[in-house]
């Protein structure tokens, strides 16, 4: 029996993977799509592993990716939820500076903000505790687009879409080589052989990999880092009425720690973010040795350390010790203590980084003659991915096109 040749195929079943289908199906019902995902089920890494905040863009470079598709990805997500009855909250959050050195760099993001159009308030401290009665600053910016949602809830509608519209799914099937033949790609499967006119890759922790499969050089390598999270007692819950965040840093593409309302009503506390032992080994201490070895030797990670071991020693000293954990929340939280937090699970973040060691801040794509791949794809893409899932689509048209 022939394989079938489908005019796309789509590495990876995350959030992007899916709103990429979603928007070729949907704009072009004639395609022949499927998705092809090493897991057993939709949203199994970064996208089920997500802290759930809807993003306003307060953050990001005006007239980049990330802002654009920020602004525009966050609008169709919200219809999509109500449209599909998805829960979902706008309720707001609060950027608090804690100490002077960094009330300037609150100016900075406010200014920021209202480049991209984004609606922000400053706040005094008395205007804070207003806002979130146990936090303590100096000054605090509120943004009060800011939401909650369930994005696995979000991919696995996605996926129904889909499949309605006629997509299909190839599951438990981890691609190993793509070839070029009579002006199509073979994709290599453990389990199997599909064909595509064109591949779109959404590999996420994978992408760079994937990418290098599929024609791009080898100058970014996926640096796996790990936020470890903890989940506030039933006690404590009540001290964090939506979004609570600290002013980040402006050298790490990383929010710090913070504290973040899910939509079912749950407390979360953190992340840090520290090199991980594997790009998919969520255990503490789990380490895949082929992962490990690639990263340590890899000259991205040896710029990256050299540039940043002061601050890396810190997050893994925050790994370590669950006192050092407390005391950086307590900085927003000064009533939290160590009894209220219990160890949640922990997400991998996958931080594209040159071979300079420089953090990839921006969404990075890749177009080779039959592939397009999407090699960093860090927050805000789940609330921005409908807006990529739509670029990508279009992109993929056109060189479809005859």
């Amino acid at each position: 029996m022939s394989t079938p040749v489908y005019d796309v195929a789509i590495v990876g079943a995350g959030i992007v993977g899916l709103a990429t289908a979603h928007e070729l199906l949907q704009q072009h019902s004639g395609l022949r799509v499927c998705i092809i995902e090493k897991e057993a089920q939709v949203a199994q890494h970064q996208t089920g592993h997500n802290s759930g905040v809807i993003h306003t863009g307060i953050y990001y470079t005006p007239g980049s990716m990330k802002a654009s598709f920020c602004a525009s990805g966050r609008e169709k997500l919200l219809e999509f939820c109500q449209t599909h009855r998805i829960s979902h909250e706008i309720c707001g959050k609060v950027v608090v500076a804690t100490d002077e050195s960094e009330l300037s760099r609150l100016d900075k993001i406010e200014a920021r903000a209202g480049k991209n159009k984004v609606l922000v308030e400053r706040l005094d401290a008395r205007q804070l505790r207003d806002r979130e009665p146990e936090a303590r600053g100096l000054e605090a910016l509120y943004v009060p687009g800011a939401g909650i949602v369930d994005y696995v809830q979000v991919a696995h509608e996605l996926r129904k879409l889909i499949e309605d519209r006629g997509g299909e799914f190839y599951f438990d099937s981890k691609v190993h080589a793509l070839s070029e033949r009579d002006g199509c790609i073979s994709v290599e499967t453990c389990k199997e052989r599909v064909r595509a006119r064109f591949i779109v890759n959404c590999g996420g922790l994978q992408s760079d990999r994937l990418a290098q499969l599929g024609g791009a050089p080898n100058n970014v390598s996926i640096i796996p880092f790990r936020g470890e999270y903890y989940e506030l007692n039933q006690e404590a819950r009540a001290m964090v009425r939506a979004l609570i965040y600290p002013v980040p840093q402006p050298e790490f593409p990383f929010l710090g720690v913070h504290f973040t309302r899910g939509i079912h009503g749950d407390v979360e506390c953190g992340p840090n973010a520290l090199l991980n032992g594997g790009r998919e080994t969520y255990g503490k201490g789990e380490v895949d040795p082929t992962d490990l070895a690639e990263t340590l030797t890899s000259p991205a990670f040896f710029h990256l350390a050299r540039k940043y071991y002061r601050a890396g020693v810190a997050e893994i000293w925050r790994s370590l010790s669950k006192k050092a954990f407390v005391e950086a929340a307590q900085k927003l939280l000064p009533a939290i203590r160590a009894e209220h937090l219990s160890v949640a699970p922990a997400g991998i973040r996958a931080q594209a980084v040159s071979r300079e060691g420089k953090l990839l801040d921006d969404f990075a794509l890749h177009e080779s003659e039959y592939v397009l791949s999407v090699i960093n794809a860090p927050s805000p893409a789940a609330t921005a991915s409908l807006a990529i899932g739509s670029h990508l689509a279009q992109r993929v048209q056109t060189r479809l096109s005859p």
